[in-house]
């Protein structure tokens, strides 16, 4: 607590008042292609803008198109050469999801990173147009099925460019307030029981375990692709939008904990780019440091259970679809 109210830095060299241009200052990103949800605003505006500052070639996955544009417009003001590509994604449709990733494989494209990033928080309950609960459905589920389609070719790339392929999940310390078993499998879309910060908690965890099942799946396999996922800090964005008076109180009482929009993209950045974290896979970062998350973070009969889930729900889904 006390080195995030100073920013006091830790063993990375790099701490809460660490910057996304300061941690990345040096890394030349010129051969790297990167996917990013939800890049247009917020942190994820803030993290593409510093991934195109470094030459990578960024594609944005947003729902919103016109929005998109308009943040990359912004960008190339201040960016003229900045490589910018918007894709159409909205995450709480596997359509939606599929359709996103035959496009992009439509462009015969390299992949070397993967920044999951998009999210939403705290909203009422509502179901999915596939039938499943709007906060699990969009930050985790879609989330998923993005990566699985998408992991062949990032496969593909790191093989023939020897280039380490990274893989981001923005998660969050609210993964701590989650279900006492973690994930309902057996109660996923019940109304009745709903709380929307439970529900939030819980989608969290699901990115956590997502990324360290994952990444014991490409180890085992002797992918060069690691997966880490990042805690980004309190950051008063439009991700809270459906609380953001309650989150104005809250902000009154703990200004100290609070960052910036460039200090909240800082940890992806780091994650996603920095030299030092080559071959560190299946770790939890927070400004900048790996830290150990929750006990159910870390259980790898969850994250089995939930990968097994995941691909259940899917399968469910698609037969719906496909009548």
């Amino acid at each position: 607590m006390l080195r995030l109210i100073t920013g006091r830095r830790g063993a990375s060299g790099f701490g809460s008042a660490s910057t996304a241009e300061e941690v990345t200052d040096g890394v030349d990103a010129t051969a790297l292609t990167v996917i990013i949800t939800g890049g247009a605003s917020g942190i994820g505006l803030e993290t593409t803008r510093v991934l195109a500052l470094r030459k990578a070639h960024v594609i944005v996955a947003a729902r919103n198109m016109e929005a998109a544009n308009e943040a990359k417009q912004r960008i190339l003001n201040e960016n003229r050469t900045a490589r910018i590509d918007i894709l159409k994604l909205d995450l709480s449709s596997l359509k939606s999801v599929k359709a996103f990733a035959d496009n992009f494989l439509a462009l015969n494209l390299p992949l070397n990173i993967l920044i999951n990033n998009a999210g939403i928080m705290f909203c009422p309950f509502q179901l999915s147009e596939d039938g499943i609960e709007m906060q699990f459905a969009t930050n985790h589920l879609g989330h998923f099925y993005l990566t699985n389609f998408l992991l062949d070719k990032m496969k593909e790339t790191a093989k023939s460019t020897g280039i380490e392929g990274r893989i981001v999940n923005l998660s969050s310390v609210a993964h701590l307030v989650c279900p006492r078993e973690g994930i309902r499998f057996h109660n996923i879309n019940d109304k009745n029981s709903y709380q929307d910060k439970v529900a939030y908690g819980q989608s969290k965890l699901a990115n956590l375990l997502h990324a360290n099942e994952l990444a014991r799946r490409l180890q085992e396999e002797g992918a060069n692709i690691t997966v880490n996922s990042v805690h980004p800090g309190l950051i008063m964005t439009n991700l809270m939008r459906h609380s953001a008076f309650l989150m104005r109180i809250l902000r009154v009482f703990t200004c100290l904990l609070w960052k910036n929009v460039p200090q909240g993209a800082a940890t992806t950045c780091y994650v996603a780019l920095h030299p030092s974290l080559k071959g560190v896979t299946g770790k939890y970062f927070s400004d900048c440091n790996e830290y150990k998350p929750s006990k159910l973070a870390r259980d790898e009969v969850l994250a089995r259970n939930l990968w097994d889930f995941s691909n259940n729900l899917i399968n469910a889904s698609q037969k719906i679809i496909d009548k």
